[in-house]
C-alpha cells in the first residue's frame, strides 16, 4: 500500500507514482491545505474537478475543533470531510512556530494555550501519533520542532536534536499501534545550515527504512535564495527511492525550482489565501484581479487554463465580485489557484518525462516571472 517508482528523471527532476491506501498519486504533486478538514471555500467535488489527489489536513487543528474522537465517530478523516482521495496529517510540529505566543516547549512535548477557547492543549510525539491514527490520514508525519529560517546556528542545533529525538518516540509509537494503514514520514530540521541539515539526514536514514521523507523549516522566513541552496546541497544525499516532501511551500516559481532540485511533493495556504485577497497565478505573473484596469476587461482570467472561473467567467465580473465582496469571487479566484498548481504539476511531469525539464523550466521561468519579453 505504501511503493513509490520513478517512471522517469530528467537531471534532478523526478517524476514518480505514489500508491497509498487510498489512491495513486504522480508525482510531483501539489496538496491542497485542508486545515481543519476543508480546503477554505473550495467543496471535494471542487477539489475533485482542480484534479487534486492528496490533500493535507493538521493535527492540531482538528484536535482542538472539533477533536480526533468526534471525527472517529463520524467516521474517520476520510469520511468525515467527504474526501475519498488519499490524506496526509501534518504532526502540529508547524504549530511550534506559527503560534510562538500560545505554547512552551520542553523536552517532553509542548504547552498550547488554546486559540479557540484558552484551553490547554498538550502535544507529545505519542499523542501526536495517536490523534494522527485515530484521524486516520494515509500519511501521519512525526512531530517536530520547527524554528524560524534566520534561527541561529544553536538554536537550529537544540530543534534538530530535539526533532531526532521525538521522531524516535513518534516512530515506536506508531510501530506499537500497529498502523497497517497508514506510514509515518519523518521531517528532517535544521534551519539553513548546510552542515546540520546533512548530518540530521544521515541520521534519519540511519534509524529506519522510511517510505517517505519530508524537508520542514523551510519556507519560514529565510530568504529564497537560502532555501535553494539548502535542497541544493540536499539533493545528491537524499535517499532516491522514496518521495521526498517540501513543507509549506507553494509559489510558482518555488515549485519549479524545487522540482529542479529532486523535490516531489508540496503543500501550501498560498493558493486559496491568494485567491481570497485578490491574487491570482497565471502563467503570465500575478494578476490583481481588484485593479481598476480589469474593470472592462472581458478576457479569461487565464486563456489556458480549463478551470470553471476560467472557462465561465471574464475578468471584469471576476473584479465586480471582489469590490462587491460577494463571497463567490473568493471560491472562484481559491478555484483557479489550486488548478493552476495542479496543472503546473502536470506540465512538470511531462517535460521531465521527455527528458526536457531543464528547458521548459527556463521558458516557463521566462513568461513568468518577465511578462512581455521577446
Amino acid at each position: 500500500m505504501f511503493d513509490f517508482h520513478i517512471d522517469a528523471t530528467s537531471g534532478p527532476a523526478r517524476a514518480g507514482t505514489l500508491t497509498l491506501p487510498h489512491g495513486t498519486v504522480e508525482t510531483p504533486v501539489f496538496m491542497p491545505v485542508g486545515t481543519q478538514g476543508t480546503v477554505r471555500t473550495l467543496s471535494p467535488a471542487d477539489l475533485r474537478a482542480a484534479g487534486a489527489t492528496l490533500v493535507l489536513a493538521n493535527t492540531y487543528h482538528l484536535h482542538v475543533r472539533p477533536g480526533e474522537r468526534v471525527v472517529e465517530t463520524l467516521g474517520g478523516l476520510h469520511r468525515f470531510m467527504g474526501w475519498d482521495r488519499p490524506l496526509l496529517t501534518d504532526s502540529g510540529g508547524y504549530q511550534v512556530f506559527s503560534l510562538q505566543g500560545f505554547r512552551r516547549v520542553d523536552e517532553d512535548g509542548v504547552d498550547f494555550q488554546s486559540h479557540v477557547d484558552g484551553s490547554r492543549r498538550r502535544l507529545t510525539p505519542e499523542r501526536a501519533t495517536e490523534i494522527q491514527w485515530t484521524l486516520g490520514a494515509d500519511v501521519a508525519m512525526a512531530f517536530d520542532h520547527v524554528v524560524p529560517g534566520g534561527a541561529d546556528a544553536s538554536v537550529a542545533r537544540d530543534a534538530l536534536e530535539r526533532t531526532l529525538r521525538w521522531l524516535e518516540r513518534c516512530a515506536k509509537r506508531h510501530e506499537e499501534l500497529r498502523p497497517g494503514g497508514q506510514t509515518l514520514w519523518p521531517i528532517l530540521q535544521g534551519g539553513t545550515h548546510l552542515a546540520l541539515r546533512e548530518e540530521g539526514l544521515r541520521r534519519i536514514c540511519d534509524m529506519h527504512p522510511w517510505t517517505g521523507l519530508a524537508i520542514g523549516g523551510l519556507s519560514v522566513g529565510e530568504p529564497k535564495p537560502a532555501m535553494y541552496e539548502v535542497l541544493e546541497r540536499l539533493e545528491p544525499r537524499l535517499p532516491p527511492a522514496v518521495p521526498r516532501y517540501l513543507m509549506g511551500v507553494g509559489f510558482p516559481e518555488d515549485l519549479v525550482a524545487a522540482v529542479e532540485r529532486g523535490i516531489d511533493l508540496f503543500d501550501c495556504v498560498a493558493p486559496t489565501r491568494n485567491g481570497r485577497n485578490g491574487s491570482a497565478f497565471t502563467p503570465d505573473g500575478p494578476v490583481n484581479i481588484r485593479n481598476a484596469e480589469h474593470r472592462e476587461d472581458p478576457r479569461p482570467l487565464d486563456a489556458t487554463c480549463d478551470c470553471e472561473t476560467c472557462t465561465t467567467f471574464s475578468r471584469g465580473y471576476l473584479r465586480h465580485l471582489f469590490v462587491a465582496e460577494e463571497l463567490l469571487g473568493l471560491r472562484l479566484l481559491s478555484l483557479h489557484n489550486v488548478r493552476f498548481l495542479i496543472r503546473l504539476a502536470s506540465e512538470m511531469r511531462a517535460a521531465i518525462r521527455r527528458s526536457a525539464f531543464g528547458p521548459w523550466a527556463a521558458e516557463w521561468r521566462r513568461r513568468y516571472l518577465h511578462p512581455g519579453t521577446a
